[in-house]
């Protein structure tokens, strides 16, 4: 069945209010970052410490993320169009999924260089890689409080706060190795270190890819489950006899959508059990936007009138007389 979805492309009030501060906080981040990454990398090679030029390379890699971040909220900002009818919501979840798999792969990188110090250990200066190590845990805290603030609930956010705290860490593990080489002259504990700070990113990058492809394969949100929000209208809604080929998604990671078939008892008004319905579901279920389908007797796609909530896919039957409410 035709949707229009365009003119609910975009979240409301509160949600541009973020979109515009989040914007702002990611600018802010990346700034710090780029310029920081080029003073790290001078002075891991100067050091010849692993230990900072593995938090450079992640460190560029966050400016490149925190970059298209910002790019994200740029574009949507944009209106919706007669080709892409939801607007441009879901880059944020695009770039979300981009970021994880840019810090698996700066998170081998590391794994890769460690291993090839350990097995022929590099001289290392302690005394300027502690000093390095420290303004660069003093950027990535700045970077860190101006991202805090943002919508905890955005991908994109997430992603970029995940960046800065794979920095923070990186930031951290060069102090404590810098402290332990100054104070034994022990330098495997760099690249020990290094490899540390690379499985936890590794730990956190798939959580966040894994997150950002359910949103991208429209599966329902973790936070609501599609038979039981079937059943509670079934229950709670009148004259509702049966819901079926219902679809729960959200457009990216905040805003819930929702599409179904609501087989109605004979004689009920349609448009008011359709308005009941989207009643319910914005304020039980959180799900704003839904396009709901009434129906009397059988269901205009499929001949069994005992059709389950879980049977999505059918033949497209020739059309017969149904009325769509948006």
């Amino acid at each position: 069945m035709a949707h229009d979805h365009g003119s609910h492309a975009h979240s409301h009030g509160a949600d541009h209010v973020h979109g515009s501060t989040d914007k702002k906080r990611v600018l802010v981040a990346g700034c710090l970052t780029a310029g920081f990454m080029i003073a790290e990398a001078l002075g891991g090679l100067l050091t010849g410490s692993l230990a900072l030029l593995a938090d450079a390379g992640h460190m560029l890699a966050d400016a490149i993320a925190l970059g298209l971040a910002w790019y994200a909220f740029h574009l949507t900002g944009r209106p919706a169009t007669g080709r892409l009818t939801y607007g441009f919501a879901r880059v944020k979840t695009l770039v979300a999924y981009t970021n994880g798999i840019a810090i698996f792969v700066i998170a081998l990188w590391i794994v890769y260089e460690a291993w090839g110090r350990l097995m022929h250990p590099a001289p290392v200066l302690g005394g300027p890689m502690l000093v390095v190590a420290v303004a660069g845990l003093l950027v990535n805290v700045a970077s860190f409080f101006a991202l805090h603030g943002g919508d905890r609930e955005s991908l994109n956010m997430r992603g970029a706060i995940l960046h800065v705290l794979g920095d923070l860490l990186g930031s951290a593990a060069a102090i404590a190795a810098a402290l332990i080489i100054l104070a034994t002259g022990w330098t495997p504990i760099d690249p020990i270190l290094s490899v540390l700070v690379a499985l936890l990113i590794l730990s956190t990058a798939w959580s966040l890819m894994r997150e950002a492809a359910h949103v991208l394969l429209e599966g329902v949100p973790a936070s609501l489950d599609r038979d039981l929000i079937a059943k509670d209208l079934e229950a709670a809604v009148k004259g509702v006899r049966e819901v079926h080929h219902m679809h729960v998604w959200s457009l990216d990671g905040t805003s819930n959508m929702a599409t179904l078939h609501a087989c109605l008892n004979d004689g009920v008004d349609a448009h008011a059990a359709v308005s009941a319905i989207k009643k319910r579901l914005a304020a039980k279920h959180g799900i704003d936007h839904a396009t709901v389908e009434p129906e009397f007797g059988l269901c205009a796609d499929s001949h069994d009138e005992h059709d389950h909530h879980h049977d999505h896919d059918h033949a497209h039957d020739a059309p017969r007389d149904r009325r769509h409410y948006h």
